[in-house]
């Protein structure tokens, strides 16, 4: 075709969006990345023209551990896995009660467990006749069989949005055509390598193994039951042998590569993006505004997908991938209690038996109150507990506490006492049912 039947070959403006390009989009198409880790067949599904090939470069290029990489790409090496939202998070404070440990922090896979039960729907014991209702706490209890091996590969769940990724595909190469059908070869250039660097990019990330991983405990350890706990209301209980547990607290997932420790592989796919970034500076202003307007166009149906793919709840794929395939689908029930100290009550009362030292350790944990009153209310509760938990006769007056207030004790601080003692026998009677 002669240049004067291309169209807008008469208009005079330039659009000069090569720079924009390289830049726009960017933080959008990492996290859209990171989607090709937790779907099947994600990684070949990145073959079109993707916007932000300098801000993927310079975030790509982190990974890379040579100074070779460090010198093209500065910063803190990070983790693949962190990169890519598989980890980086901290989950509640841990106390187990059978073998003392305590973790101010846990990691990932704990705060996907928290944030897993929090979308459980509660039974609403704070129903309960005669129960106190101040600040309701939900308390989940988790009953944790599976012992996974040291090292897993969960499967990969199946997209039945993929169908989708062919849109920008399909535009990227529509609107490469068009250009060459119109012989504007800048243009035409640049929008095939974009599709070159984001796909072979998409593969090379994609190659990573999503892998699990928790150390195996000793042999002989005790039961790992023991407490989550949140700085909000909620209450995690595990429940279940130490090899069960500490996939929980101890576990991560990790992308494993076969280019580690240095990551070359991923430092080329950055070389690529930066090598399209700097072409685009410079060819992209050569075309014809025809060619630069199917350049833009199929950036920005690229950042609608990418957009889109960033959207995805990437944290509930990972919260199923725990609980369906490497927890292997716990018991788990969650009770909704109307004050703090039946919930602490019944944490006591599911965690039992235990040593009583164990048992005051979460008791004093939990509720951290150390007056006259507290004290004489939490002494009376770790001695009521195994009684009520050894025999059927205990049970019949469990936490009544009918000689359990102190005549020393003052008129005023009595009625707290009581109001206390009618809590615990409010956490029995949920617990009972």
């Amino acid at each position: 075709m002669v240049l004067d039947s291309i169209p807008l070959s008469s208009a005079d403006i330039n659009l000069d969006i090569s720079g924009v390009a390289g830049f726009f989009g960017g933080d959008v198409a990492v996290s859209a990345m990171a989607t090709v880790h937790v779907y099947q067949g994600r990684k070949w599904l990145g073959w079109y023209n993707s916007p932000g090939s300098y801000e993927i470069a310079k975030r790509y290029g982190q990974l890379g551990r040579s100074r070779w990489w460090d010198g093209l790409y500065p910063g803190i090496n990070v983790d693949p896995a962190v990169l890519f939202e598989l980890d980086g998070m901290f989950g509640p404070k841990y106390r187990a009660v059978h073998s003392g440990t305590v973790m101010t922090k846990t990691g990932h896979l704990a705060h996907l467990l928290l944030q897993e039960c929090k979308g459980i729907p509660p039974d609403n014991i704070h129903s309960l006749p005669n129960s106190r209702i101040t600040t309701p706490a939900c308390v989940t209890v988790v009953h944790l069989h599976n012992e996974p091996a040291m090292e897993e590969h969960p499967r990969l769940f199946r997209d039945t949005t993929s169908p989708l990724a062919l849109i920008p595909i399909f535009v990227s190469a529509a609107t490469a055509a068009a250009c060459a059908a119109y012989q504007d070869w800048y243009c035409f250039s640049m929008i095939v390598l974009g599709i070159l660097s984001s796909g072979v990019s998409c593969y090379v990330i994609g190659t990573g193994v999503f892998t699990f991983t928790h150390p195996l405990p000793a042999k002989g350890a005790p039961l790992g039951d023991g407490v989550l706990e949140s700085s909000g209301e909620d209450v995690v209980i595990l429940k279940g042998p130490e090899g069960a547990v500490n996939p929980i607290t101890r576990g991560r997932f990790s992308l494993k590569y076969s280019s580690e420790p240095e990551y070359h592989n991923i430092g080329i796919c950055s070389m690529l993006l930066t090598v399209q970034f700097l072409a685009q500076l410079l060819l992209v202003p050569q075309g014809e505004i025809f060619g630069q307007i199917m350049f833009l166009s199929s950036l920005t149906v690229s950042w609608i997908y990418n957009s889109y793919l960033s959207s995805l709840d990437k944290e509930s794929i990972q919260r199923r991938i725990l609980v369906q395939q490497v927890l292997r689908e716990p018991v788990m029930r969650k009770f909704k209690l109307g004050t703090r100290t039946i919930l602490v009550v019944f944490v006591l009362l599911v965690l039992s038996p235990a040593d009583p030292e164990a048992l005051r350790k979460v008791l004093d944990d939990m509720l951290p109150n150390e007056t006259t009153v507290w004290r004489l209310f939490k002494e009376n509760i770790l001695i009521e507990i195994p009684k009520v938990l050894s025999s059927e006769k205990g049970r019949t007056n469990a936490f009544l506490f009918k000689d359990a207030v102190a005549p020393t004790v003052q008129m005023s601080d009595r009625k707290l006492l009581l109001t206390l003692y009618k809590d615990a026998r409010t956490a029995w009677e949920a617990y009972e049912k």
